[in-house]
């Protein structure tokens, strides 16, 4: 499309091509240090979320006992299949009925946000610089390859966690378990027992969301450079920017379907995984 002839134009125009792969991966910030805000990834994922949950809601308004329409459908085999994840995973009834609808949420929102990394890599980039009128301003459109979303949504699964695992052993339970697991009740492991649950609360949540990160971003590299490659080798047999784009992205494309739908049950699955080990006495 036009966004990858503005790709090639700015590579042609005095940018190398580690200079338009940079300018593509930093995003629209505001604040500075520790106050920073990527703007970009808050808007977009903000956005995929109110669209996802209007959809659910939408076909939960338009549900009928007869035949159902290819939509409705589509809903009622995602809540079945994680419902039936959820079960398998989380005994507990009670809190089933939060951790079901979360899930389904999650594996949703995580799949459209994996999305937009089929969009060409300088569509929304150039129509932001061009209603800015500023060719250098920033824009990134997969929240996922930001390691601040991920890392958020993981923090708020440990959240969760920390909260059933309060809710169904009590506080002093709780903490009880953190002193005495794995290794016994005895003053003298505590210190060690202390360590290592802490170390496992951490390294869960550190890895549930550099692994969602690490894909992604994976991913977009791979989608750039091959806009990179694309159009200077199309552009050097004659072929126009706009097709030269489409047959070169079109491949990795397909291929990228099943690493977002992959990523996004991973994300979903390991979240179901940790709630249910709160849930379970050491």
């Amino acid at each position: 499309m036009a966004a990858q002839e503005a790709g090639g134009e700015a590579v042609s125009g005095g940018l190398t091509a580690g200079e338009y792969i940079n300018h593509h991966l930093h995003n629209w910030q505001v604040g500075s240090g520790f106050w920073t805000l990527n703007l970009d990834t808050i808007g977009y994922s903000l956005l995929l979320g109110v669209l996802s949950c209007f959809v659910m809601w939408r076909v939960a308004k338009s549900v009928n006992a007869g035949v159902p329409g290819r939509l409705q459908a589509a809903v009622e085999f995602l809540i079945e299949w994680v419902d039936t994840e959820a079960r398998g995973i989380v005994r507990n009834e009670e809190s089933r009925k939060f951790v079901g609808p979360l899930a389904l949420t999650v594996f949703i929102w995580i799949t459209l946000m994996n999305a937009m990394d089929l969009l060409p890599v300088d569509l929304l980039p150039w129509t932001w610089q061009t209603v800015q009128g500023n060719h250098n301003a920033y824009m990134r459109v997969v929240p996922t390859a930001d390691l601040s979303a991920t890392m958020a949504m993981s923090v708020t699964v440990l959240l969760i966690c920390i909260y059933y695992n309060i809710k169904i052993k009590g506080l002093g339970g709780w903490l009880h378990e953190l002193f005495t697991a794995p290794f016994g009740n005895h003053f003298l492991l505590y210190p060690f027992n202390f360590a290592l649950q802490i170390i496992e609360f951490v390294s869960k949540t550190v890895s549930h969301g550099m692994r969602l990160f690490g894909n992604m971003y994976a991913g977009e590299l791979v989608f750039l450079l091959i806009a990179l490659m694309g159009g200077a080798f199309f552009s050097a047999i004659g072929i126009p920017l706009t097709i030269g784009h489409v047959i070169a992205g079109t491949l990795w494309a397909i291929f990228h379907i099943l690493i977002i739908l992959l990523q996004a049950f991973v994300f979903m699955m390991l979240a179901l995984v940790y709630v249910g080990q709160a849930h379970d006495a050491h």
